[in-house]
C-alpha cells in the first residue's frame, strides 16, 4: 500500500480506445473509461514513487486496440509478426537509476506509450480464469514497469518484476491470488521456446 507519507505523485494519461470503435464482434465490456485508467496509474506511480525518476508530474499514453491493430505495430518495431498482449515505447532513455536532475522543469515527465490489445487481454482472462478487468490491470502494470526501465531477461528478474505486478493490482484492491504463479509458469514457457529456437 501506498505511505500515508508520500506526496501523491501528479500523472496524466491520455487514451485513445481503438477497440470501442472498431469490430468488437463479441461487444467486449472492458474497463475504458478514463477515470478508471486514471486512477490506476496513478495509484501505481505512487506506489513506485521511490523507484520514479525526479519529476513534478507523469505523463502517458494508453492505446486500447485489437489484435490487427497490435500485431502490425508488433511486427514494424519488433519484427515479430504476431499479435502480442503488451507493447511498451519507453520515453526514458536512460536506466531508472540514473540522475534525472536534467529532465526537472515545469512540465510533466512523458514516460512513454502503452497498446494493449483488448482481444488478447480477453483471450488470456478466460485461459487464466479471471476477469477481463484483472487481465488489463496486469498488462497495464507490466507495460508500466517496462516504461520505467523494468525489464525481465532472466528468471529472477521476471519473478521480482511479476511479484511487484501482483503488488499494484493488489494496491488497487483487485484479487490476483494465484497470478503470479500463472504467469510465471507462462513467461518461463515463452521465454524456454523463445531461446531454444536461436
Amino acid at each position: 500500500m501506498v505511505s500515508s507519507s508520500l506526496a501523491t505523485v501528479p500523472v496524466e494519461i491520455y487514451i485513445e480506445d481503438l477497440y470501442s470503435v472498431q469490430s468488437n464482434p463479441e461487444k467486449i465490456s472492458y474497463p475504458n473509461s478514463y477515470q478508471l485508467w486514471h486512477n490506476w496509474f496513478n495509484n501505481w506511480l505512487n506506489y513506485l514513487q521511490d523507484h520514479l525518476p525526479c519529476a513534478l508530474g507523469y505523463e502517458l499514453s494508453l492505446r486500447l486496440t485489437d489484435d490487427q491493430d497490435i500485431q502490425s505495430l508488433n511486427y514494424q518495431y519488433r519484427q515479430k509478426n504476431s499479435p502480442t498482449d503488451v507493447l511498451a515505447f519507453s520515453a526514458l532513455e536512460v536506466e531508472i537509476n540514473h540522475n534525472f536532475a536534467d529532465f526537472l522543469t515545469d512540465e510533466p515527465l512523458y514516460l512513454g506509450d502503452l497498446i494493449i490489445s483488448v482481444d488478447t487481454a480477453f483471450f488470456q482472462a478466460k485461459k487464466y480464469q479471471h476477469s477481463l478487468e484483472i487481465e488489463l490491470a496486469w498488462l497495464g502494470s507490466h507495460g508500466l514497469l517496462h516504461l520505467l526501465g523494468w525489464d525481465h531477461p532472466d528468471q529472477e528478474s521476471l519473478f521480482q518484476m511479476l511479484s511487484l505486478q501482483e503488488n499494484l493490482l493488489q494496491s488497487i484492491g483487485l484479487n490476483v491470488t494465484g497470478l503470479l504463479e500463472k504467469s510465471c509458469q507462462e513467461y518461463l514457457t515463452q521465454y524456454i521456446s523463445v531461446n531454444s529456437k536461436q
